[in-house]
């Protein structure tokens, strides 16, 4: 039998949805142009620190993009080809992000090593000030989307890499500190080593936890015995089985399972409250097909 499901959220998802397109869109902006200027201050100073640091946000602006793609696809309506939407289109490109970050430190640590053994002379006062105004930036992207970090694994992603920014940014402000005292021209590609080892550390939780979504693996925070066990206790409820769970989204956990009933009488009473229980600890797609006992009972408790 049809179940129908309500949204009483949606208006509150539509201010959300609001509130981070119109953050994605500002932390564009803001960080396009100043990769830009980093990048190109980092080519005229020869400083490998900006330069690392000016492609990371260049990248970081790339997964906003992304991030705000993902946004739209999952407003699209489904379709007859498309039964479930473009929901999963978010999770993909979040995998996409991941992937793209790790690609992008190899180059930087390339470059990173070569000048460790053939360092530039760089104006440390110059390579301070420009990262200095990138603290600035990052801090104003991080805050805007500081809010809906965590509903979405985009979303997610994008404030940990602005946060990340920041701090970089903040290591680089002390490597030209220190080289306009002291001449250390060596202090700049370690600095460009330390960037991109804070890439990898932030991007591996993100690309594991993109990749387990997009081969139908149980989101974080979701605990399949738990849910299990929730189901078994529901009043009326003699079995469980057939306990599928999977991400429809970044945002979104679908559930399907089959569970028998001591009174099939009163199977659309006992599915409702189910579902109802699951909305609470997490799931709010959730099919429940039900059986009665003497039929589970005549084909016994097989396993998908």
């Amino acid at each position: 039998m049809a179940t129908q499901h309500t949204h009483p959220h949606l208006a509150t998802d539509a201010v959300s949805l609001r509130r981070t397109s119109r953050a994605l869109t500002i932390g564009i902006a803001i960080n396009t142009a100043y990769a830009f200027i980093e990048f190109a201050m980092g080519l005229w100073q020869g400083s490998m620190g900006l330069v690392a640091d000016a492609g990371h946000n260049l990248s970081d602006v790339a997964g906003l993009a992304l991030a705000l793609l993902a946004m739209k696809l999952v407003e699209r309506q489904a379709d007859n080809r498309y039964t479930f939407g473009y929901k999963k289109a978010s999770v993909l490109i979040s995998l996409v992000n991941a992937v793209i970050l790790l690609f992008a430190v190899a180059g930087i640590i390339g470059e990173s090593i070569h000048r460790l053994f053939a360092p530039d002379r760089i104006e440390g006062w110059s390579v301070a000030i420009t990262a200095g105004v990138g603290v600035a930036v990052n801090f104003i992207a991080a805050r805007l989307l500081d809010a809906d970090k965590g509903r979405d694994l985009n979303i997610k992603g994008a404030y940990l890499h602005m946060m990340l920014d920041m701090a970089v940014s903040v290591g680089v402000v002390v490597s030209g500190i220190i080289i306009s005292f002291t001449g250390w021209y060596i202090i700049d590609p370690i600095i460009g080593l330390i960037v991109a080892a804070a890439i990898i550390y932030s991007s591996w939780g993100l690309f594991h936890s993109s990749l387990r979504l997009a081969i139908d693996g149980v989101p974080e925070g979701i605990d399949p015995d738990r849910i299990v066990e929730a189901i078994a206790q529901s009043e009326g409820v003699v079995n469980v089985h057939h306990v599928h769970i999977w991400a429809l989204s970044t945002t979104e956990t679908a559930l399907t399972a089959h569970i028998v009933v001591n009174d099939i009488n009163r199977s659309d009473a006992i599915r409702n409250a189910v579902k109802e229980k699951l909305k609470g600890l997490g799931i709010c797609h959730s099919t429940i097909e039900t059986e009665s006992e003497s039929c589970f009972s005549g084909q016994g408790d097989d396993s998908d």
